[in-house]
């Protein structure tokens, strides 16, 4: 039993070393397809795992081949999908071939095992929030089949074996599992800390420089309104319209700066949700009928948040109008209310049947200067974001190239303890 038990350690060792080496390479993310070659190495940094596993197996056992490299390949395929589940599957395959021996086809069979259960609950237990459950049912179902598989073909096996390996297997693969939603976390947190400092960069360099360009822009726009009421120019009073435009356009501009550098104040108060979402959709409603697209919320009942009024309308009118301006012909906005009791939050649903954005583009969203418009500036993303972290919520975006995009904005609610 102590052998079994050293060889399992070892194990164990293994796969929690190349969890984390592989995060290293390649930081893990949620809700993300993985680049090739991040499956790539995915794949092969778990088949180098496994195949580790397979040179310390439990060597009490006669001419059978134990170890845990199942849960490299049961890991690797939720997490990483197919292709990575495959590399590692066919390693597995091959080195278990020439490692012989009376039970190679059924170590061949136990390894298929875990790849098929991975890929059929990989959906499940990615999109579950409750991670205990759903990897404790996969184990049951891959457990199960394994039992029936060895037990018919090995029958060498006794009860004390069958208690320690399970045992060892389960708590291995929700550590596992555990450790990737943990680093997973940690990894937006590190994302958000460094999306924060590009901010601040923002902030500092517009604060420094956009005062001194607005007094003297107040000065010239001033005197060509003067200049255009007086002046018998045609030439002059045709074009002073369009400079007086794109005079105006700076200054927005400019005032988009100072909002990502220091919003103006706060003035928090308990607010109606689903009021301030009604009033924004009022507000844009003929906005979107210009542009032949209709908005539906779908609302109902009373969320109460704590925020400001002003900034809160402000962020929900631009993530809505950002959602008008990218469908092309005609489309709909589609607005609804998730509330999450775990966490005491409602979440803010926000999509549109759009043109959609590739995975590049989705990843820079929110960045200093990114925007997909042909006039924009990248500011508004940037102040959306802001406002909303202000506020103690956070903002994501899924895009899928013609197919449009959905925008989540996650806020804390008003609890009757809550203080202003």
């Amino acid at each position: 039993m102590i052998t079994l038990i050293k060889a399992l350690l070892v194990n164990i060792t293994i796969l929690f070393s190349f969890t984390y080496n592989a995060n290293v390479l390649f930081p893990f993310k949620e809700k993300q397809e993985a680049a090739f070659k991040h499956k790539i190495t995915y794949g092969l940094v778990a088949s180098f795992g496994a195949l580790l596993c397979m040179l310390y197996p439990i060597e009490t056992l006669g001419e059978t081949h134990f170890d845990l490299r199942m849960i490299a390949i049961l890991i690797v395929t939720i997490y990483a999908g197919f292709l990575s589940g495959s590399i590692v599957l066919c390693c597995v395959i091959i080195f278990r071939y020439f490692i012989g021996g009376p039970y190679v086809a059924v170590g061949i069979a136990v390894s298929v095992l875990p790849f098929v259960i991975g890929i059929v609950f990989r959906k499940m237990l990615l999109k579950t929030k409750y991670k205990l459950l759903g990897s404790t049912i996969i184990f049951l179902i891959h457990a199960i089949i394994y039992i029936v598989i060895i037990n018919v073909f090995i029958p060498i096996l006794h009860l004390p074996f069958y208690f320690t390996y399970f045992t060892i297997f389960y708590f291995t693969f929700l550590a596992l599992v555990f450790i990737i939603e943990h680093l997973i976390r940690t990894n937006k947190q590190i994302e958000e800390m460094v999306y924060l400092d590009k901010l601040n960069m923002v902030g500092q360099m517009a604060a420094s420089i956009a005062h001194e360009i607005r007094n003297p822009l107040a000065t010239v726009r001033g005197f060509i309104q003067h200049l255009s009421e007086d002046s018998q120019d045609e030439r002059f009073k045709r074009y002073s319209p369009l400079i007086l435009n794109e005079l105006d356009r700076t200054n927005k501009i400019i005032s988009d700066y100072l909002n990502v550098a220091k919003p103006s104040g706060f003035q928090l108060s308990r607010l109606n949700l689903e009021n301030i979402i009604r009033d924004c959709v009022d507000l844009l409603i003929p906005f979107a009928a210009y542009s032949n697209t209709s908005i539906v919320f779908h609302g109902t009942g009373s969320h109460y948040i704590k925020g400001d009024e002003d900034h809160m309308k402000q962020a929900i009118m631009n993530v809505i109008k950002n959602g008008i301006e990218s469908i092309e012909d005609q489309g709909e906005i589609s607005i609804s209310l998730k509330e999450d009791p775990f966490s005491q939050s409602i979440i803010i649903i926000i999509s549109d049947n759009g043109k959609g954005m590739t995975g590049d583009e989705l990843k820079k969203i929110g960045l200093p200067f990114y925007t997909t418009k042909t006039k924009g500036t990248g500011l508004g993303s940037m102040v959306t974001n802001k406002l909303i972290r202000e506020m103690g919520g956070m903002i994501e975006y899924e895009s899928e190239l013609n197919k449009g995009s959905v925008v989540k904005i996650k806020l804390p609610l008003f609890l009757n303890n809550d203080s202003l």
